[in-house]
């Protein structure tokens, strides 16, 4: 799942409205963001294989320390407990927390049995991508949402905040639409650098919410 995740960052915001979009947004992609540094160290691995699933040619047969169960859950602790050490927010705290789980939960419905309950345990996953037209329409429904209730909290306080607001919309759209219609990258390495230029995805996100004010909650 891609934009999946970013849905999950855009509906936090109207239960955390004090924190910033760009630590919201980042939580429910930590996972991902972890996983090209684990990849370009060594930690992880994976392999390109046209066929892997209907939806992705990607085989991701070695990520225990970014995508395990058992890890989600101890990253989404860290990440919670240092969001309240430095604010003393416990909503915000507790949103980010389960911002971090909430992408092995929804990995866990898109992706075949790769997805470790712990590292060396057992593999589970529910296969979506094997089914890509429920895949497609099931994140594109959730993409809409996170987006309206995004919208709904909070408003433009100037041009940055409306104009790159939905440059970002279009460009995780664009993206989405390259993952699951381009070709693959031609090796691992260039997967884990074009992964990790993900890492401006929060960055920008933090931007332009900043040029928005909050209006509901």
């Amino acid at each position: 799942m891609f934009i999946g995740h970013n849905a999950v960052g855009f509906a936090s915001k109207k239960f955390a409205p004090r924190t910033s979009l760009l630590l919201l947004m980042g939580a429910p992609m930590l996972l991902d963001l972890l996983w090209p540094i684990f990849l370009l160290l060594g930690i992880e691995h994976v392999r390109i294989q046209r066929g892997a699933t209907r939806l992705t040619p990607l085989d991701f047969y070695d990520y225990p320390w970014s995508h395990s169960l058992l890890m989600a859950a101890v990253w989404s602790i860290v990440a919670g407990l240092l969001y309240f050490a430095v604010t003393r927010y416990g909503r915000g705290a507790l949103v980010i927390g389960v911002g971090v789980i909430s992408h092995w939960v929804l990995d866990f419905l898109t992706h075949r049995p790769d997805l470790p309950l712990w590292p060396g345990g057992p593999k589970v996953g529910l296969g979506l991508w094997n089914m890509p037209r429920v895949e497609i329409v099931t994140e594109a429904l959730l993409f809409a949402i996170g987006i309206a209730v995004y919208r709904n909290v909070t408003k433009p306080r100037d041009a940055i905040g409306g104009v790159a607001f939905w440059l970002f919309v279009i460009l995780l759209a664009g993206i989405f639409v390259a993952n699951t219609a381009g070709t693959p990258p031609p090796d691992v390495r260039t997967l884990a650098w074009m992964a990790l230029s993900m890492w401006i995805l929060p960055l920008w996100a933090g931007w332009f919410d900043r040029h928005r004010d909050v209006v509901a909650t």
